[in-house]
């Protein structure tokens, strides 16, 4: 029996819209062979078809959206399950608003009981002053993930994990910690799935993120150089994967064997 792959999206499938070409053979050779994979992303901004979408207009075949499993629903999930109200206002996007939805949330901008932060490029000074008048109005802060920067093609720009840092630092709030590398989503993601920890392999760029989720978590990890980090960076963090490549061409399928 195969352990399943959870991949990280950003820097390990893909920069922006350009493809990662050794990770699209690496999906090829799981469908091939029968190796089970999902998806495990910090990124809320996309719905899961909008994800599908994403990768098939790169060149991926074999995506569907029940693969993928996100920081907007992790949140959401989370929520719902420690918390009893049901009125969200939130900043982010499509893939924020159907998790909040799909989890029972009512979206409001009157008197909510959570402001969920979720990445929108689009938001602008105004949309998150009026989320810190929520916040200072006594919703609840959740940040959907702590990513500091994203890498994109020609470098890297603000990951969400910043602008939740902007408003823990306006409202004196902290955020629940749910996204990579903080165990929830990965709980979440496994009982969503009917998997245990034993059952996969992380996959990704990030050591801070990725790669701590496992190595904290005890979950197997390879580490890959197409993102963020480099392998110079593992001793300089004390974060130490289980298997370090150059690009997911030199991944190797023994490793998933149980």
């Amino acid at each position: 029996m195969m352990k399943t792959l959870l991949l990280d999206l950003d820097g390990t499938m893909y920069r922006g819209t350009q493809i990662i070409e050794s990770a699209k053979a690496l999906i090829d050779q799981c469908v091939e062979k029968g190796v089970p994979y999902l998806f495990l992303t910090n990124n809320s901004m996309r719905t899961r078809q909008e994800n599908a979408l994403h990768m098939e207009k790169m060149g991926y075949e074999h995506i569907k959206p029940q693969q993928f499993y996100n920081s907007a629903m992790a949140s959401a999930q989370y929520a719902a399950k420690h918390f009893k109200q049901r009125k969200a206002y939130y900043i982010g996007a499509n893939g924020m608003k159907e998790a909040l939805e799909e989890s029972g949330f009512t979206i409001t901008d009157k008197i909510p009981d959570f402001v969920f932060v979720g990445l929108n490029k689009e938001m602008n000074y105004h949309d998150y002053s009026k989320g810190l008048a929520h916040l200072l109005h006594g919703a609840k802060l959740i940040g959907t993930n702590q990513d500091r920067i994203l890498a994109k093609p020609d470098g890297f720009e603000i990951g969400n994990g910043s602008i939740v840092a902007m408003f823990e630092y306006a409202s004196k709030q902290e955020s629940p910690k749910i996204a990579k590398p903080h165990a929830p989503i990965l709980e979440l993601c496994l009982e969503a799935n009917g998997l245990t920890k034993e059952d996969v392999i992380l996959v990704g760029d990030n050591l801070e993120t990725d790669i701590s989720l496992g190595y904290n978590n005890g979950v197997e990890t390879v580490f890959v150089e197409s993102g963020v980090h480099k392998r110079e960076d593992i001793a300089s963090l004390g974060i130490e994967p289980d298997h370090v490549i150059s690009d997911l061409s030199e991944f190797r399928f023994e490793w998933l064997e149980k």
